[in-house]
């Protein structure tokens, strides 16, 4: 871009995505369920290390007090892992001095191969994040996990909504795409994903308790998430209610 102008970027990860600029800012979205469960578990206090595959996980877990092991891998939860990747859960968990080990299928995969100044976002905190990322001079690039080749509609819901908002603090658009997908979703409710193949996963495995906690925990965490040295940890917070 030319002079002082800064783009915004909507993308969905992939396996074989080469999106990422190492220069610019790069936020993580997974809503469902693992951007989620990382910054509720890291507004209550406890450490978060997101991993991208099992033997990283079981390594890292060598290294750690009694870490706590979080997570799916294609649905399920891992031999030896002792909570999915669920934010409700979590919140309701009183062991914060564990540490969290986090993997998760696209997410996590996501988190650890984004580069530049990597943020985790998603509808606790989009509103944060805006505000944060507005005073960088730099580009951004706000990824969806992809989930079996598709961008997902929670991660499109909440991609919009963070790169709407940083259209109105002077960025522009860098794409058709980008605006195409700002369009379509920005102007809708939290609960527009609800018909979504994420959501009716949930339903069909009997986890509504995380349908219910996503939809009732929306632009309430004023803290931005930022991964730093392979851990999540808070750069900025205000009054919060985790």
């Amino acid at each position: 871009m030319a002079g002082d102008a800064r783009a915004v970027a909507i993308g969905c990860y992939q396996e074989r995505f080469t999106g990422f600029d190492s220069e610019g800012v790069t936020v993580a979205v997974d809503v469902i369920r693992t951007s989620t469960a990382a910054v509720t578990a890291v507004a209550l206090g406890r450490r978060c290390f997101p991993v991208s595959s099992l033997e990283a996980a079981t390594e890292l877990a060598k290294q750690l007090d009694d870490p706590l092991l979080v997570g799916e891998l294609g649905g399920y939860m891992p031999f030896g892992f002792e909570v999915t990747n669920s934010p409700a859960q979590l919140a309701a968990r009183t062991d914060v001095s564990r540490p969290m080990i986090l993997l998760s299928s696209s997410g996590t995969p996501l988190i650890c191969a984004a580069r530049g100044s990597v943020y985790v976002g998603c509808l606790r905190n989009y509103g944060a994040l805006v505000r944060h990322i507005s005073e960088v001079r730099a580009d951004v690039a706000v990824i969806g996990a992809g989930t079996r080749g598709e961008f997902r509609e929670e991660d499109a819901l909440c991609c919009a909504w963070i790169a709407a908002g940083l259209l109105e603090c002077g960025f522009e658009a860098a794409d058709g795409q980008t605006l195409e997908l700002i369009d379509r979703w920005a102007g809708r409710t939290a609960d527009s994903f609800l018909e979504g193949n994420s959501a009716a996963y949930l339903r069909a495995t009997g986890q509504l308790h995380d349908l219910d906690f996503i939809l009732s925990h929306v632009d309430d965490l004023d803290a931005v998430f930022a991964l730093r040295n392979g851990e999540i940890v808070i750069t900025s917070n205000g009054a919060a209610t985790p």
